[in-house]
């Protein structure tokens, strides 16, 4: 099977054709908003062709077989056996997290973030009326690890109530390893801070990484929200359907209470039937996606390795995005400047994912054409040798 890259300019996607919220201009070359440029899998086309073609978009009843795959998926994937009774709806993660830390949390409650991190946490939290706490990783020449003196540390200074995991943490990488995740989570446990674990991309990961997810570390079912989706590994972002795992019964009933209050019980037939199919049929061709997402990526580090010996470049254990210290060669105050108007380049920059202290670093989005990939590289290198 071999996967089929898209030219997706002029389809009214984001990441090509709505470049003009998020950089005030359009035509720049699309190396930013996490999805992919490759058409899906054929069974996930095949099964919404069958939808279409039965031509009745009425209400549906979500099918067992749909809450099956979801199980079967992340057993057979990561080892975590799941009931159907623990999963919960959301249109996307974001949605979710945003959720749950309004019934979770008061206005004013501080909640915990470790920075870099994706950058609607920080929306998130400040957007809903919360405190904002930041635990910066530890960077060692773009190999990250967690601060655990520094989070437990944070904690205890502002009384934090919720802690929003990022594993695997987009934008540096790393695939938590059980350890790392058990020392963070105890840490959590002891303090009485409630967990919600985005694990949005926890199928793509790269070697010998192994995701691991968060609520088979341990004992930590009574004090976290597990969310995953099939949006990130699949490219099905648009479908809008995301799988919130609640195995503790007092606080499925939280979210069962707020989601009633705000009246979204369910989501649309065409999310539930791209999602079943691709669980069901579309480990082949994430394998082929993720091969090309590592080619893309080994070609980026030796070009820069080459070309821009002083960039560090973050190791890509997990996820399809890629993360690029260039302050060696631009000052953070200039990574616009120079990524727009002189590279003709959207990517996402770094001070977006935690302050002015990133301002040095990028991220790019790999799952796209080498191609593209070589015309980023390519725009980067010339405009800095």
């Amino acid at each position: 099977m071999d996967i089929q890259y898209v030219d997706r300019r002029g389809t009214d996607c984001n990441k090509w054709d709505g470049q003009q919220n998020m950089f005030g201009e359009e035509g720049l070359h699309a190396m930013w908003v996490a999805d992919m440029d490759f058409k899906v899998a054929d069974c996930v086309q095949e099964a919404l062709h069958k939808y279409v073609d039965l031509g009745v978009f009425g209400y549906m009843r979500v099918p067992d077989s749909y809450y099956q795959a979801c199980i079967d998926w992340e057993y057979e994937n990561h080892g975590y056996k799941m009931e159907k009774e623990w999963i919960r709806f959301s249109p996307g993660v974001v949605s979710a997290f945003n959720w749950i830390i309004q019934f979770m949390t008061e206005k004013g409650d501080a909640v915990i973030v470790t920075t870099p991190v994706y950058y609607p946490f920080l929306h998130a939290v400040t957007n809903n009326e919360r405190k904002l706490v930041t635990s910066d990783l530890i960077n060692d020449h773009g190999n990250y690890s967690i601060d655990f003196l520094d989070f437990e540390k944070k904690i205890i200074e502002n009384n934090v109530k919720l802690f929003i995991l990022c594993s695997p943490h987009n934008p540096v990488g790393r695939v938590w390893k059980k350890e790392e995740l058990r020392l963070l989570l105890d840490i959590c446990k002891k303090h009485h801070v409630f967990v919600i674990s985005d694990e949005i991309h926890q199928d793509l990961v790269y070697g010998k990484n192994e995701h691991v997810p968060s609520l088979l570390a341990g004992d930590y079912e009574d004090m976290m929200i597990m969310i995953i989706a099939p949006s990130k590994t699949f490219n099905l972002a648009g479908a809008q359907n995301s799988e919130v795992i609640i195995p503790n019964q007092t606080l499925r009933d939280k979210w069962d209470k707020y989601v009633k209050g705000i009246r979204v019980l369910g989501g649309n037939a065409f999310g539930y039937i791209a999602a079943e199919a691709a669980y069901r049929g579309g480990k082949e061709w994430l394998e082929q996606v993720k091969k090309q997402i590592q080619d893309n990526y080994q070609y980026l580090k030796d070009t820069f390795a080459e070309r821009l010996p002083d960039a560090v470049v973050s190791p890509l254990e997990g996820t399809y995005l890629t993360w690029i210290d260039l302050s060696a060669y631009v000052a953070g105050s200039d990574m616009r400047e120079f990524m727009q108007k002189k590279c003709r380049m959207a990517v996402d920059y770094g001070a977006w994912f935690g302050g002015d202290r990133f301002s040095g670093f990028i991220r790019i989005n790999l799952a796209t054409s080498l191609d593209n990939v070589k015309t980023g590289v390519e725009a980067i290198c010339s405009n800095l040798v």
